[in-house]
Formats: C-alpha cells, structure tokens, sequence
C-alpha cells in the first residue's frame, strides 16, 4: 500500500486522547504522524506504521 503526506488514515488502536485518526507528515524509513485528535506528534518506523495503519481516509482506493 502508498501513502503519501498529507493523508489521513485510521490506527488499529487509538491515541490517548481517544482519536484514531492521523496525518501523514513525512514518510520514508519513519513514519511521522500527527494526531488528528490533540495535535500529538510521533515518529514510528515504517515497518511498525504500515502494520498499525487500518485504513487510507483521504484515498480510500489504496
């Protein structure tokens, strides 16, 4: 599956703050995201990010 920044695709688990949603701001051997919910920002390794991503948002297609 590609993702690409700007997308907004849904966690397996939620964040703290309960949102599931997050954007993709950078992408290559880490993933960073930034929660939809609080504005919480992470950086995940790729492996890690592709396993936890349900579901592309913004391009349901992929």
């Amino acid at each position: 599956m590609d993702y690409n920044i700007g997308d907004i695709v849904r966690t397996k688990k939620p964040h703290p703050c309960g949102s599931k949603l997050w954007e993709i701001t950078r992408t290559g051997v880490d993933f960073k995201l930034k929660c939809q919910g609080c504005g919480h920002i992470i950086v995940m390794p790729r492996e890690k990010a592709l396993k936890s991503i349900t579901k592309n948002i913004t391009n349901p297609n992929n």
